[in-house]
């Protein structure tokens, strides 16, 4: 993969944020860096006939916003793809785009299967299968990083999770693969949105199987549950199920690769995971700061609000965006944001949103990076790339989707 091409302030009259090609094949740090000083809140314009968006870029101003569930909802979509399409219809079933009461309600059935006690077999078996993922690495010394390992560890997790047969997680992976994301520049609306339909076809299937025959998976925790005495609607279920597998699965799998990558590009932080002078618990926070899976989440304003000091007034209506990608590198925040450094504390992070809908997956998320970088320490002495990268091509998912490497044993 060729090094993405620097923009600068000088490019922002012409960017366009809802093109995937401009996060896989530009580096924006400059942009984004230019925008927090000088236009925290940028509008920006309209996109082949969709509507133009706020683009919120502080860490401070995404946070406030992340929290405010009063002035910002996410009942009208919670990503750009959404939201430029006039809502989502799933607001007010899934929690993700759902707010106030009914969201927590939802939120809190989920609890019971997102408990780090309830996810105590999931955790052992994440660091059990990653072991095993690893180990047979190295015996063949060279993978694709993004596919042999770190496709498998995330999707194990939360198809442990949900109860997902054995027989049915490859064409899992490939539907979510599908539904979020591309490896090349040319994506298919027609294969996303069929992919999407498949996921909630098979979810459904699944969920009708777990009201007959329930266990303690996610899938049986929801289809079980009750809401003011009243189960959810199957509508309600499925929904739930597809925003579980969507993002336990991507985001993860982004996560890990995109920290490889940054140890192999960073060797010193390299020989501190090594060494044991970084420790495993902050080391995932950097990876997971650095490498900002969820690019942006975005809320539709429900009333006017002045903001940024300079007159401006995001109106009634409007969609506004928040831009983790830039917040996680916020030198407001972040002492030298631009470096990489296993050992940073303290890491104030937006990889897992913030406020009340922060991450449900986030325990389980940090289990899985730690358990590959437990791994690593154990069980790699060096890895070197043999190749070409690839990254995903997405307006809400950043990554690398393929990581050619050589991995020697210890």
């Amino acid at each position: 993969m060729p090094s993405r091409i620097m923009l600068s302030p000088a490019d922002i009259a012409t960017l366009d944020l809802t093109d995937p090609r401009t996060h896989a094949e530009y580096d924006l740090s400059e942009v984004w860096r230019h925008l927090r000083r000088t236009q925290p809140f940028y509008w920006h314009p309209s996109v082949g006939g969709a509507p133009g968006f706020w683009v919120v870029s502080r860490h401070a101003d995404v946070s406030e916003i992340y929290r405010d569930d009063k002035r910002f909802t996410s009942e009208k979509g919670n990503v750009l793809t959404t939201l430029l399409m006039g809502g989502d219809s799933a607001a007010g079933m899934m929690a993700a785009v759902t707010d106030g009461p009914r969201h927590a309600d939802i939120r809190k059935i989920l609890l019971k299967a997102f408990s780090p006690r309830a996810l105590e077999g999931v955790v052992d078996h994440i660091r059990q299968s990653t072991r095993e993922l690893l180990r047979d690495a190295v015996a063949r010394e060279e993978c694709d990083f993004a596919r042999d390992v770190a496709a498998d560890i995330p999707l194990t997790a939360i198809c442990d999770l949900m109860g997902v047969p054995e027989a049915d997680r490859a064409k899992v992976l490939e539907l979510t693969a599908t539904a979020l994301g591309n490896d090349g520049a040319a994506q298919s609306p027609v294969a996303a949105w069929q992919a999407r339909n498949d996921i909630l076809a098979y979810f459904g299937t699944l969920a009708e199987e777990r009201r007959r025959n329930p266990g303690d998976d996610a899938v049986s925790v929801l289809a079980t549950g009750l809401i003011e005495g009243r189960p959810l609607t199957m509508d309600e279920i499925v929904v739930n199920c597809y925003s579980l597998i969507i993002g336990g699965d991507e985001t993860s799998r982004m996560s890990m690769t995109g920290g490889v990558l940054a140890l192999v590009e960073h060797p010193a932080q390299w020989r501190a995971l090594k060494s044991g002078e970084a420790d495993i618990a902050t080391a995932v926070d950097e990876i997971l700061r650095w490498t900002t899976p969820a690019l942006h989440f975005g809320r539709t304003a429900m009333e006017d609000v002045p903001v940024g000091g300079q007159g401006q007034v995001i109106r009634a209506g409007d969609v506004v965006t928040l831009w983790s990608d830039s917040a996680n590198m916020d030198e407001e925040v972040f002492d030298a944001p631009e470096r990489f450094l296993l050992g940073r504390t303290p890491n104030k992070h937006l990889s897992f949103g913030y406020g009340p809908h922060f991450c449900l997956g986030a325990y389980l998320g940090r289990a899985e990076i730690a358990a590959m970088l437990t791994g690593l320490r154990e069980l790699v002495a060096s890895v070197e790339l043999r190749g070409d990268t690839r990254r995903n091509y997405s307006n809400l998912l950043s990554g690398i989707t393929s990581l050619p490497v050589t991995l020697r044993p210890e």
